[in-house]
């Protein structure tokens, strides 16, 4: 009897933890989906968006994530730990597993640096998965295939005019094989005051195929997130600067170098700006350009108007679209999230 009793008193235990664990993951999931919305400003955005959409957190738990990426040879996603000095993988369906370790921080195994890691992430015209490395301070390439990764590296650009980068930031490959990126000093600890800087600046570049760097603006204060249009012609740069919260558009000439620029967006008088900055961005093949910034991610038409927000309710720091274009990946401080699109 006493047997019985005591199995009942641990079943009863069991049955109230399991109910405890539910309903905090109910409490958690109505926690994030009342910061989670979706705004439709202009009509525009429905071609894109459907409004009643959900927001959902597909992953939680990491530190600093950034740099997605979306591997279409296998139907997948890699993102950045920074802090972590890793990169993880996450496919539908399935738990976030380790993908590369480390990511940004190569030469030594004590990491001295508050973000040692890769940043952004994309693929060289090759295949081969392209790093902007905080720790190592230069693009890199990995030399091994994306379906064995390995921390085995070659550098694509580290020194301008033979002056150390600061922590490349961002990037994108024009189809032609240059490769533009950002130049910020989040990587560094003391940031733009760190004496280890070399360069007196934060400069957007453009890397040839043949290795020769060229410098495109170094205006900005805290250039960032970085893409392209469609055709190849224009360069929209986000600048991440608390005073100066903006989105560049620069123009590109024959020979790849900004022979224009104007002021796509400002974001510096908005009210919610303490809850993010402008920062990685993706465009689709219409030319519609997702920016994450303040509270989210802000949606832009090609001629610049705002036709959206999602609201994720976290510091928001990058996004990346699925081949097809159906669903918006997204880099939320500690979480992943996701938005199903309309195709």
């Amino acid at each position: 009897m006493k047997q019985i009793q005591l199995l009942c008193v641990l079943f009863s235990a069991m049955l109230f933890l399991s109910c405890k664990s539910r309903q905090a993951k109910v409490k958690e999931a109505q926690q994030h989906s009342s910061k989670s919305k979706i705004a439709i400003i202009d009509p525009e955005a429905l071609s894109i968006l459907d409004s009643t959409a959900t927001i959902e957190v597909v992953a939680k738990g990491f530190n600093w994530t950034e740099g997605p990426l979306y591997i279409s040879d296998g139907d997948y996603f890699i993102f950045s730990d920074i802090p972590a000095n890793k990169i993880y993988k996450w496919k539908d369906g399935q738990k976030v597993t380790p993908y590369l370790m480390p990511s940004g921080n190569s030469e030594t195994t004590v990491v001295e640096t508050k973000e040692p890691g890769s940043n952004g992430l994309l693929l060289h015209p090759d295949g081969q998965l392209v790093l902007c490395q905080h720790g190592d301070r230069r693009m890199a390439k990995m030399i091994a295939p994306l379906n064995n990764p390995r921390p085995e590296f070659v550098t694509l650009a580290d020194n301008y005019k033979g002056k150390r980068l600061n922590s490349p930031n961002d990037a994108v490959y024009h189809s032609n094989g240059d490769l533009y990126f950002t130049d910020p000093p989040y990587g560094m600890d003391k940031g733009i005051d760190d004496p280890k800087r070399e360069l007196d600046f934060q400069g957007v570049y453009r890397l040839k195929p043949t290795g020769e760097l060229d410098l495109l603006t170094k205006e900005l204060r805290y250039p960032n997130g970085i893409a392209l249009s469609p055709d190849g012609k224009f360069l929209y740069v986000a600048s991440s600067d608390g005073a100066n919260y903006i989105w560049m558009q620069y123009e590109l000439d024959a020979n790849g170098l900004a022979k224009n620029q104007h002021l796509f967006y400002e974001a510096h008088s908005y009210e919610g700006k303490k809850l993010g900055a402008p920062d990685g961005m993706k465009i689709n093949k219409r030319g519609y350009l997702f920016a994450t910034g303040p509270e989210g991610v802000w949606l832009f038409n090609p001629a610049g108007k705002l036709i959206a927000r999602l609201y994720t309710g976290q510091l928001t720091s990058n996004c990346a679209l699925s081949l097809d274009e159906r669903v918006l990946f997204m880099t939320c401080d500690d979480y992943i999230m996701q938005v199903k699109l309309k195709k």
